[in-house]
């Protein structure tokens, strides 16, 4: 990519950082090092940044804003406007890495993290081509959204219709006069189904197997995500409390449509890791009828869903907006910092204690922000990782 600095010759230069992944989370953390001193190379298996937010649907964009949305020592452009695009979000990777001379290695995979040998400080990488690498710390960074999931449901192969996860959905137009079903309504569920009743969907059922809290993504110009950045550390029943206020003054109530207001508390759901869907249409599809809430999928059969109601439904399509998995067991699964989830354990700055000097970004979703919080993350891990690099030298 122009303007990104040569690959370096990673078997004679002196013990690095090792990021794996050249997304926000992964570009941030190099960044922040480089700002502390600290050498910071990033690992990347494509070939270029930012590859996850390519993958994204065409009209996607931040929920966040844009000043709010930042990384490490470069504002996004305000040409970018206040809800950042897709195509700007690559656009301000690919910026990124040019403006900090950020080292890049590209089309390399780390597929295995382990220790050091005994009495010897760092990890050892092993990557493709057989390489083997000798970091100084690794920061993981290899995404949220890293590996799509679709339910194992009972009759799914033998479908007649046509299934696919929402990272392969791109935009309405393969779907015009067609009737599709979308499974899952968190914030990628929601926009999908009313993008497909902007573009032309004869009909658009959306499936829910539990029901999201909806909010505002702004009022009066005031963002959500600032009310996210002011309750996070508040105590969650009074937020639970809080937030059911505001929706019962700011959300239509949808019950008479099949989509009623959730009984648990919007922030206990944060605190599982459901994020609220933030509204960008979806409240009046569902009001109008052009977007219909049914039950959640219990089974296929044929050509047919069968929902967990015991309805059956024929559409030509179903996108299962059903999530992704973090895919980091076979990177550092015997190492004990993974949780039954095969979520990190630790985050930022915070390391378990059989794996000092291995850092993760980019593994939560929190309402105050994604980016937000990898940027603070990026900045909490550089500062660690110099003080450790200060104390082994002076011990020295």
């Amino acid at each position: 990519m122009p303007g990104v600095p040569a690959a370096p010759d990673m078997t004679t230069q002196p013990r690095p950082v090792y990021v794996i992944g050249a997304g926000p989370g992964g570009l941030a953390a190099a960044a922040a090092l480089r700002a502390r001193g600290v050498r910071a190379v990033v690992v990347e298996k494509s070939d270029e940044v930012g590859t996850s937010w390519r993958r994204h649907y065409d009209r996607l964009h931040l929920h966040t804003t844009r000043r709010l949305s930042a990384l490490p020592g470069l504002p996004m452009p305000r040409r970018f406007g206040r809800w950042v695009s897709r195509d700007n979000v690559v656009r301000y990777l690919e910026k990124y890495v040019e403006f900090h001379e950020l080292e890049l290695v590209t089309g390399v995979e780390v597929t295995r993290i382990e220790p050091a040998p005994e009495g010897e400080d760092g990890w050892i990488l092993h990557a493709s081509g057989g390489r083997v690498l000798t970091a100084a710390a690794v920061v993981v960074a290899t995404g949220y959204n890293h590996t799509p999931a679709i339910p194992d449901w009972p009759g799914r192969d033998a479908y007649g219709g046509r299934l696919l996860h929402a990272a392969d959905y791109r935009n309405p137009q393969p779907y015009a006069g067609q009737d599709v079903l979308v499974v899952g309504v968190g914030n990628t569920g929601a926009e999908i189904a009313v993008d497909l009743v902007e573009g032309g969907a004869a009909r658009v059922r959306l499936a829910v197997r539990t029901v999201p809290h909806i909010m505002r993504r702004s009022t009066a110009g005031w963002p959500a995500q600032r009310s996210g950045i002011l309750v996070r550390r508040l105590p969650v029943r009074l937020v639970d409390r809080l937030s059911a206020l505001v929706a019962r003054t700011s959300v239509p109530d949808l019950s008479a449509y099949g989509l009623p207001r959730p009984t648990t508390g919007l922030y206990s759901r944060v605190k599982e890791g459901a994020i609220p869907v933030q509204d960008v249409g979806l409240v009046d599809a569902v009001r109008s009828g052009r977007v219909e809430p049914v039950a959640a999928v219990a089974s296929f059969d044929g050509a047919e869903v069968v929902l967990a109601d015991g309805s059956r439904i024929g559409p030509d399509a179903v996108i299962a907006a059903t999530g992704y998995r973090r895919a980091l067991e076979g990177l550092v699964g015997d190492l004990g910092v993974l949780d039954e989830r095969g979520r990190p354990r630790t985050h930022g700055a915070r390391t378990a204690r059989q794996a000092p000097g291995l850092y993760f970004t980019g593994f939560s979703n929190p309402i105050s922000g994604m980016f937000r919080e990898m940027a603070l993350d990026a900045e909490k891990i550089a500062k660690d990782v110099a003080r450790q690099a200060r104390r082994q030298a002076s011990s020295r």
